[in-house]
């Protein structure tokens, strides 16, 4: 499920308001968008594809937001893994990003243990 937009990294394209399937955020012009309706998220991670700057993240959970630190998430690396590993925008050329959706369970195990507490 979305859980968080990063404010500093949003640049209010709003391509991920464009090409949610289930209406997830609202537009604000001239500000970045808002989750306004998180509960509809899918966790397809189409908004995370195509945000052209890893502003958004999305949980593992598809039902439930599991409550990830913006701060822990974006020292670990995760913003934008998604999109590398599915060899997306930039990455496409890129042969050590070739597509490797098939590792993405490994991903999702990655964050859940960076918001677990020890």
């Amino acid at each position: 499920m979305i859980e968080f937009i990063v404010e500093d990294r949003c640049t209010a394209c709003d391509a991920c308001v464009r090409v949610c399937p289930t209406n997830v955020f609202d537009s604000r012009p001239g500000r970045r968008p808002v989750i306004a309706r998180g509960e509809d998220c899918q966790a397809c991670f189409i908004c995370e594809l195509y945000c052209p700057e890893d502003a958004l993240f999305v949980g593992p959970d598809a039902e439930a937001v599991e409550g990830f630190d913006p701060a822990t998430v974006a020292a670990s690396g995760l913003l934008g893994q998604y999109r590398r590993d599915s060899g997306w925008g930039e990455w496409a050329g890129d042969p050590r990003y070739a597509n490797q959706h098939w590792r993405m369970e490994s991903i999702f195990a990655r964050a859940r243990a960076a918001v677990q507490k020890p």
